[in-house]
């Protein structure tokens, strides 16, 4: 990753902020990312231009034209194509060294995707709660630090969104739940990203598919916002290598 002690270009200005010391706990990290729709393609996008190295992504769907407005692999032409398999392609051409597994898979209790040992940081960025509490329980019990990704359709405002405890949390009805299901399984705490801003209601909605709940409203620049702010957490994490408990 580094060239005669020094940082190679494209990493020039990150090596202006970052020391080698931080550069090398950036490249010999790993990082598992679960979704890749408009808040995780952020995240993923930016640890990669970070200098992470390594990243294990998760997502079996595959883009449509409604993904357009706020996925970052999403274009006309990558309509119909798998997110795992674009997102990679993508990545590689950021980072040629990157090493990263494509996992096309949905993370669910009757087919969970496995966890490497080596693993230094999970990125939650799904919107299935019985994904993200499997996702988190994996996390505390095996004490990895875990970052997890509220509500953030119907919402227009991104200065609104926070970094912080679920426990912390408002406006938020999937954080509501969350915090419920989370009581239950003795988890008392959870680093998220959420939005203060109150959902708005739409006189309409997209019709849902694949059996799931109607999709809500989205821009551009509220999930892009808080993917970032979840990569910049995780980069905190992963410069500290802190554990679950260091973290809270």
């Amino acid at each position: 990753m580094m060239q005669n002690g020094s940082a190679e270009p494209r990493e020039m200005r990150t090596a202006l902020l970052l020391s080698k010391e931080q550069l090398t706990l950036l490249h010999t990290a790993h990082v598992m990312i679960f979704g890749l729709g408009g808040v995780g393609s952020y995240a993923a996008e930016a640890l990669a231009r970070m200098g992470v190295g390594k990243l294990t992504i998760v997502d079996k769907d595959v883009f449509d034209e409604s993904n357009i407005n706020r996925q970052l692999g999403a274009l006309q032409s990558t309509v119909g194509q798998s997110k795992v398999s674009v997102t990679r392609t993508r990545l590689l051409d950021i980072n040629p060294n990157l090493i990263i597994q494509g996992v096309e898979q949905f993370h669910l209790p009757d087919s969970p995707v496995e966890i490497d040992t080596d693993v230094n940081l999970v990125i939650d960025a799904v919107d299935t709660i019985a994904a993200k509490l499997l996702i988190i329980e994996t996390c505390n019990k095996r004490n990895i630090p875990v970052i997890s990704s509220m509500g953030m359709g119907n919402r227009l405002n991104p200065t609104m969104i926070q970094l912080g405890d679920i426990y912390q949390t408002s406006n938020c009805a999937l954080s509501r739940v969350m915090r419920k299901e989370l009581r239950k399984r003795g988890i008392q705490a959870l680093r998220c990203v959420y939005s203060t801003e109150e959902a708005l209601t739409t006189a309409e909605s997209i019709p849902a598919k694949n059996g799931t709940r109607p999709a809500p409203g989205s821009v551009a620049y509220v999930p892009s916002v808080a993917g970032l702010y979840m990569a910049y957490d995780g980069v905190e994490t992963l410069l500290h290598r802190r554990t679950m408990e260091d973290r809270h």
